[in-house]
């Protein structure tokens, strides 16, 4: 418990607060991990996007008459 206590003395306001990630940059670690998450999560939602997309164009436009393949 005094350590503690003496943590909170030496950090002041600061104690209990997330730290940033680097001092001049206001973004924290958690707001990183977050924007990190989104954007994996954007880029394999853009991945099936791109494979359903080339599955139309490569077997369905042709089945259709709309694409030739050679």
């Amino acid at each position: 418990m005094g350590e503690a206590k003496r943590r909170k003395e030496a950090l002041g306001e600061k104690y209990g607060k997330e730290s940033y990630i680097v001092p001049w940059f206001p973004i924290t670690k958690s707001q990183a991990q977050q924007f990190v998450n989104w954007t994996t999560r954007g880029s394999w939602i853009g991945i099936g996007i791109l494979i359903v997309c080339w599955l139309g164009i490569r077997f369905i436009g042709p089945a259709l008459g709309l694409w030739q393949v050679n």
